[in-house]
């Protein structure tokens, strides 16, 4: 199961409501942040939520109000005797981190390694992989250097041992953990193939926008995902702005065949967003605004 907890819900100036830009993932024993704005290490110890058992970080790009509160959390984790490394991924992420850690006179006690992710072209990149699954990630349209990411778990698929057991009279055994390696095994003088007796069920999929202009490679990561977590810092799009508005998330969301649509980053302007979910429901129902503190959880489903 995926859990999700915003963090911070805003954009570039915090309000008494909406802090900036940070989302806490855990899939198993890995808990992982997606941006880190300004003073999120307040906000995971307000979310009853451990900072030191972040294993990576994953900068979308380097505008402040996605990366300012690294300098705190890398000093607290210091002074709190971390010693496990820490990766952060991002665009040009080896300037960057350098340079953040030459800030002050002494800098961590434990290994914080950069990881570059590209920011050109149209492909989708892997980032990171597990045995249960893998970060991605897709240049985006904004005004530096950004990316998009994708947490995509894999699919499992399990023998329906009751369908087995009527059908070829294979109960569980070894003989069932062949099938599953092997695909097919030969059973009593009966060929037995997995997918006449599998149980399949689709890995989850999340994608996070990040700060982007409404562009082709937004709706290509997140074809076919259960939910996307857009920006939404206007109601709509204007050409001088390098963002997209409500408007146009629930449009990419619709092309893209999502699941379900979380829109976040609102301008301060905006103390009600409800009318910036309005307009997205007009094009895709399936909308709400995120809200500092909010969860959510995703978990396999089978087809």
């Amino acid at each position: 199961m995926l859990e999700i907890v915003f963090l911070g819900t805003g954009s570039g100036v915090p309000t008494k409501g909406r802090h900036p830009p940070s989302i806490w993932m855990r899939y198993g024993g890995d808990c992982m942040l997606f941006d880190c704005g300004e003073g999120t290490q307040r906000q995971l110890m307000k979310a009853r939520l451990s900072f030191m058992k972040l294993k990576h970080i994953f900068i979308t790009h380097w505008h402040a109000d996605h990366w300012l509160g690294l300098i705190g959390l890398l000093q607290t984790m210091g002074l709190e005797g971390r010693t496990e490394p820490l990766f952060i991924h991002a665009p040009e992420a080896e300037r960057f981190v350098s340079d953040i850690l030459d800030l002050g006179y002494w800098g961590p006690r434990f290994r914080v390694i950069p990881k570059d992710v590209p920011y050109e072209g149209d492909d989708v990149a892997p980032v990171m992989k597990s045995k249960e699954y893998e970060i991605l990630s897709i240049p985006v349209k904004h005004s530096v250097p950004a990316v998009a990411y994708a947490f995509k778990e894999k699919g499992a698929v399990n023998v329906d041992i009751k369908k087995a057991e009527k059908l070829y009279g294979l109960k569980q055994s070894p003989m069932v953990g062949k099938l599953k390696k092997e695909g097919k095994v030969t059973y009593k003088g009966k060929t037995i193939k997995l997918e006449d007796i599998a149980i399949v069920k689709k890995g989850v999929k999340a994608v996070y926008s990040g700060d982007t202009k409404p562009c082709r490679n937004m709706e290509t990561i997140s074809e076919g995902a259960d939910l996307l977590i857009h920006e939404a810092t206007f109601e709509e799009e204007k050409e001088s702005r390098m963002h997209a508005g409500a408007k146009e998330a629930a449009q990419l969301a619709r092309k893209a065949g999502v699941g379900e649509l979380i829109l976040t980053h609102f301008s301060r302007r905006y103390v009600d967003v409800s009318p910036l979910v309005d307009e997205a429901r007009k094009i895709f129902p399936k909308t709400v605004a995120a809200r500092d503190y909010m969860k959510v959880s995703l978990k396999r489903k089978a087809k």
